[in-house]
């Protein structure tokens, strides 16, 4: 009777996921027989559950339209899987930290006592490895708006923020008047959040950070395009001018690369600043802990390096060409 019920309450948690399943695919998910999973839906329709039989070549089951499922309703690796992703979650929505938090809290009250104790042995703390890049946190009115408008197909009104959040006003260099773009998708990618927009006053594909955007939704549909790539990440990863700052670091310089912005674009770290220059050169904005951290990441690029600033990674990158000469010499002796 206890796997009976076990196996229901996992029916269930798979009707969740998806109201209609074959049910070849019931009885591989439930590691058992097609005439065991018959049984089961038996017991759910007994207790009220509105399931239909669905038949054809595929046939299966069904979750009666507009019946919704108990809340919280996971077996013990969804459980465990939603837990663990609150507490190692990077926070990169401002406020959010808190609700994780307490998601987490009203996740193991729900929880049977066996999972409960499995979770005390999973209690995490955060450990920022010195390599990890930092990311602003976003405001999540703004989150919230430019998903509605992807999902919705909504074209928004953007604003262009400052890296302070602040906006320009006409006069100001860096004032961009208000864009009208249709947002298609968004990605995430080293921290932040990016949408993936077609920009109705150039008629051009364009990639803006997400926090940089005061969005301002409109009622007024758009229709799917082809998208400028099969590879959204990467896209986005290849886009040089997608609204990027240089994050803060103990230690942040530049230097002119003799690659074109978009190959450094797509493997500089998430944090950089990438400038095109002309088709072959750019100019790379990054940081790190130290400036043997900068040259290093500098160095990966295996190309030409001019005009280093400040004059602290220029020395680096001195130092680390006569380190690596020495141990080239030390190589070549007999």
């Amino acid at each position: 009777m206890a796997n009976t019920s076990r196996r229901a309450l996992r029916l269930l948690s798979l009707f969740g996921s998806r109201r209609q399943w074959p049910l070849r695919e019931f009885a591989t998910a439930l590691g058992v027989s097609e005439r065991t999973v018959r049984r089961d839906i038996e017991t759910l329709r007994e207790l009220g559950y509105p399931i239909t039989t669905v038949h054809g070549p595929e046939g299966g089951y069904r979750l009666g339209a507009g019946h919704t499922l108990p809340p919280l309703l996971l077996d013990h690796d969804q459980a465990l899987a939603v837990a663990v992703a609150l507490q190692t979650a990077p926070s990169t929505v401002f406020g959010l930290g808190d609700d994780a938090a307490r998601a987490l809290v009203t996740l193991e009250q729900a929880m049977p006592a066996a999972l409960r104790e499995t979770m005390k042995t999973l209690r995490l703390t955060r450990l920022q490895n010195y390599w990890e890049f930092p990311a602003p946190p976003i405001d999540s009115a703004a989150l919230t708006a430019v998903g509605a408008a992807v999902s919705h197909r909504h074209v928004l009104v953007t604003e262009t923020l400052r890296a302070d959040g602040s906006r320009p006003v006409s006069g100001d260099d860096d004032f961009l008047p208000a864009r009208r773009i249709e947002p298609h998708h968004l990605v995430v990618w080293a921290g932040r959040w990016y949408v993936v927009a077609y920009d109705l006053g150039d008629d051009q594909w364009r990639v803006h950070r997400v926090d940089r955007l005061r969005p301002r939704p409109t009622t007024q549909l758009f229709s799917p395009r082809g998208l400028p790539h099969d590879d959204l990440a990467r896209f986005v990863m290849s886009s040089h001018d997608r609204g990027d700052t240089a994050a803060a670091w103990p230690c942040t310089g530049s230097a002119r690369l003799r690659l074109p912005a978009g190959v450094v674009a797509r493997f500089a770290p998430g944090g950089s600043v990438v400038e095109h220059l002309d088709t072959e050169h750019c100019r790379l904005t990054l940081g790190a802990w130290s400036w043997a951290g900068v040259a290093g990441i500098l160095a990966t690029f295996d190309t030409g390096l001019t005009e280093l600033h400040p004059p602290e990674l220029a020395r680096a990158c001195r130092r680390m060409g006569r380190r690596l000469a020495a141990v080239a010499d030390t190589e070549e002796r007999p």
